[in-house]
């Protein structure tokens, strides 16, 4: 009998969570219904990207009667992205190509034009080396566009026969230019192959040096310019620093403050229906806002009411209708997918467009707080918790997730997929930016350069006892659990630190740092050159930085995970790993390999399969099951 009562007392003091809906892992991970909006100039018709399994579809529907009037598809691996409207009826589309659910996508001659009903469609020479550049919309025949092939070049091409003809050339090898409202060309910025980021003048017929930064240097960058064409946004970051936003007089060289944050660059503009006034600036620091700098511009009055309407989420504005009458929006927050809206302001109506997953009830999903973490050497780290919906938040089991990349992506605020499911099922969820994530500054992803395994892996080991020092986590219940770079940081994570983890997870990681010379991108000079900046500069340096040679020290159960036709990191990583694990007389607890898979799993099937093993995985080590053994 007394055992019976312990045992109602322990189920009693079970977190809270446990008895929530258990949502099908399914609807966590079924494609969603868009991707992105693009409205047409008259605001009559929207183009909408539409995910199906293996590729991605480009649908054409009727703002009137949400009619489909045209429909794209290009095939297995196929994925629209970057839809323009050069005018009323004619797109301009890039289609890339992706194998894998965390790969980059990647150009492989397509960019195309065609009629929204489908007609006239034609694709562009050499289109998967072009980047549009202007819409000119003085020209509905025409936009401007830029190539970069050793040197950079702005062309004027024809959207309806495909004819370029030369505009300039610049001595930037990766470069993006910038023309002022008379469509003069006035600057050209981007990077060279070594890393460099260079900014040029045009003074005349000849390009003045203005800027030259190491790669995670200082930079100083053109957006646009005002009304007058004298005066051009500059989106400057001295030292490394987080961007601010200057206006530059280009004659006296004078520049005036307009926007900065300090923590974060701007990762977002919002310019008006004319594009001559910069109306507002997108950070993402914390919960994202906007920072609105003309305030008393008619627009801004519209738009800054349309993201009051939408309280606790976040509002990004898409390109309007040219005469700025319709207003398209996307709405979204950390426990909602994305919605699309089209405000009209001559009714001062707005019309819901659709919702990404429907099917995902926001008052079931948990919320994201931001938080902010100071390392060990006293650098501030910001980042991200996931509680449980009606847990109390006290010594919960924790799964950390360090993002990928590691350099330039970063973990945000807003509806994630996988967050959602481990917290429906009862886990924290701690994402950490560490030095090297980008969005913080040239200068904090810099400290991350060579320091795989090293200080960027203290960030994660200084995050997590953060999270048990705060009382959230339970420091018998943590695991950590990431994908490419991420899946990298477990196996390191549980090298370095083998008595904070009960059980880890790697998933498409790298394992060790020389089989990344058989990656895709180390076919292209630029790739080449990443690696010899952010890469251990010796082999015994680099040997010391790989999980696979630190093996012996692992002490947690090991859960790997890979796409045998992955290519940014191929799958000799995880063969390599194993085979280290055998010679000191270990070997994981489970090996899932998808023959058909990537870069990440992209089939709906192979992801219920994979949680659903990864979710046992947890329960073993962390989840209450284990709790309640420990407890006994």
């Amino acid at each position: 009998m007394k055992m019976m009562v312990r045992l109602l007392l322990l189920l009693a003091l079970l977190p809270l969570q446990g008895f929530a809906r258990e949502i099908p892992i399914q609807d966590f991970f079924k494609d969603p219904q868009f991707t992105s909006v693009a409205l047409s100039p008259d605001g009559k018709h929207m183009a909408v990207n539409v995910p199906q399994a293996d590729r991605t579809l480009l649908a054409i529907v009727r703002v009137a009667d949400q009619a489909i009037v045209g429909k794209f598809d290009y095939g297995e691996n196929r994925h629209f992205r970057q839809v323009f409207w050069a005018n009323n009826t004619r797109l301009l589309f890039f289609v890339t190509f992706k194998t894998g659910r965390f790969d980059f996508e990647t150009a492989r001659g397509d960019l195309y034009a065609a009629n929204f009903d489908g007609t006239g469609r034609m694709d562009i020479p050499n289109g998967n080396t072009y980047s549009v550049v202007d819409l000119t919309p003085e020209d509905p025949d025409t936009i401007l566009v830029e190539r970069s092939v050793e040197t950079s070049f702005l062309f004027k091409l024809n959207v309806n026969n495909g004819r370029i003809t030369t505009v300039a050339n610049a001595p930037v090898e990766q470069g993006s230019f910038l023309v002022d409202h008379d469509r003069k060309v006035r600057f050209v910025a981007g990077a060279m192959n070594d890393g460099r980021n260079v900014t040029y003048r045009r003074d005349g017929d000849k390009w003045t040096l203005v800027h030259e930064s190491e790669r995670n240097g200082a930079t100083y960058f053109p957006l646009g310019f005002d009304a007058q064409n004298q005066r051009v946004y500059m989106a400057k970051g001295e030292k490394g620093k987080p961007e601010t936003i200057v206006l530059l007089d280009v004659d006296s060289r004078k520049e005036t403050p307009v926007s900065s944050n300090g923590t974060v660059s701007p990762s977002g503009y919002l310019w008006s229906s004319d594009e001559k006034t910069l109306l507002g600036v997108w950070y993402e620091d914390g919960v994202p806002y906007w920072d609105w700098i003309a305030p008393e511009h008619p627009e801004t009055k519209v738009y800054a009411g349309l993201a009051k309407a939408f309280p606790g989420k976040a509002v990004v504005f898409q390109r309007p209708s040219d005469d700025g009458r319709y207003l398209m929006m996307r709405v979204y927050s950390d426990t909602q997918p994305s919605e699309a809206y089209l405000f009209d302001r001559q009714t001062g109506q707005a019309q819901f467009l659709t919702a990404s997953r429907d099917w995902i009830k926001p008052a079931e999903m948990s919320p994201m707080k931001p938080i902010v973490v100071k390392a060990r050497d006293g650098l501030e780290l910001h980042g991200y918790i996931t509680i449980p919906k009606d847990s109390d938040g006290k010594k919960l089991p924790l799964i950390i997730n360090p993002h990928g990349g590691p350099h330039g992506p970063r973990d945000d605020w807003g509806f994630n997929p996988e967050v959602q499911l481990f917290a429906n099922r009862g886990y924290a969820v701690l994402q950490i930016n560490y030095r090297g994530s980008g969005g913080y500054g040239n200068a904090f992803e810099g400290m991350g350069y060579r320091k795989w395994g090293t200080t960027m892996q203290d960030d994660l080991t200084d995050s997590v006892k953060w999270a048990i020092a705060q009382g959230i986590a339970d420091p018998n219940r943590v695991c950590i659990y990431g994908a490419s770079y991420g899946g990298y940081a477990a196996l390191m994570s549980v090298v370095r630190e083998p008595d904070l983890y009960r059980c880890t997870v790697g998933y498409v990681g790298v394992y060790d740092l020389d089989a990344q010379r058989d990656a895709d991108f180390m076919g292209h000079e630029s790739g080449r050159n990443y690696l010899k900046d952010v890469y251990p500069p010796t082999a015994a340096e680099r040997m010391a930085q790989s999980p696979a040679f630190g093996v012996e020290r692992i002490k947690a159960p090991i859960l790997l995970v890979h796409g045998e036709k992955d290519v940014r990191v191929p799958i000799k990583n995880m063969h390599f790993l194993i085979s280290q694990l055998a010679k000191v007389g270990k070997k994981p607890e489970d090996v899932i390999v998808e023959k058909k898979e990537a870069h990440g799993f992209r089939d709906l099937q192979n992801n219920v399969n994979l949680y659903t093993k990864m979710l046992a995985f947890f329960d073993k080590y962390i989840g209450p099951k284990a709790q309640t053994a420990a407890a006994q």
